[in-house]
């Protein structure tokens, strides 16, 4: 089982995990940015050569947290669907069936662009949908990495990845966690999606995910 990494932020322990998503304990609440739901069936409906099963391996991922840690509620921040084309029959049915066995569990979406141009889940989803700035506790949860006036921002979108540089040119690029003065980064969460690389810096901490464990940058 993978380990938490607890940190400390706007007065709030939050636990960093290596699945790529964040919980915070006080008020047992899952937060997942960036899932990308339906993106490589999407990309398929192109005509483009992409691995199935993204849909089942994210899900499988989602189920094993929501069975190890106490959860009131769960949070994505932002492109739940990819796009139009992510409302394909399979990918709308195994959500259908994954939702049935969390009927109980409230789950929220904020909002990001991509969902926009998807459209919202179905309502048999049952799935609440508001803009950001979702306000909770010290923190304005986005998706868009925006500073707010009064709350500490968590926020998706970037994708952040970080690269770690050895010897030669040996260079490795991991997901990773940037946690920010006021803004702070979480990593997309889906199995099939890009990054952006961040760098660190005396205003930031980066901590990056690799062999199923989070890793402090110094």
């Amino acid at each position: 089982m993978s380990a938490a990494y607890p940190v400390r932020l706007a007065g709030e322990e939050l636990w960093l995990l290596p699945e790529k998503a964040l919980y915070w304990p006080a008020q047992e609440a899952l937060l997942i940015a960036d899932v990308h739901f339906g993106k490589a069936a999407a990309y398929r409906s192109l005509g483009q050569p992409v691995p199935h099963g993204t849909t089942a391996s994210n899900i499988a991922v989602i189920d094993a947290l929501l069975a190890r840690l106490p959860c009131r509620q769960l949070i994505f921040l932002g492109d739940f669907l990819h796009g139009p084309g992510s409302h394909a029959p399979a990918t709308l049915s195994a959500l259908a069936e994954w939702r049935a066995r969390h009927t109980a569990l409230p789950m929220t979406l904020i909002r990001g662009n991509h969902d926009k141009r998807a459209g919202d889940p179905p309502a048999s989803l049952n799935i609440r949908v508001v803009p950001e700035p979702m306000l909770l506790g010290p923190f304005a949860l986005q998706h868009e990495p925006d500073p707010h006036p009064e709350r500490h921002v968590l926020a998706g979108h970037v994708h952040p990845v970080y690269h770690l540089h050895g010897k030669g040119r040996q260079r490795l690029r991991l997901a990773c966690f940037r946690l920010g003065e006021q803004v702070s980064l979480l990593p997309a969460f889906g199995a099939f999606t890009g990054g952006y690389a961040v760098e660190r810096d005396d205003t930031c901490r980066i901590f990056v995910i690799g062999d199923n464990e989070i890793w402090p940058v110094n």
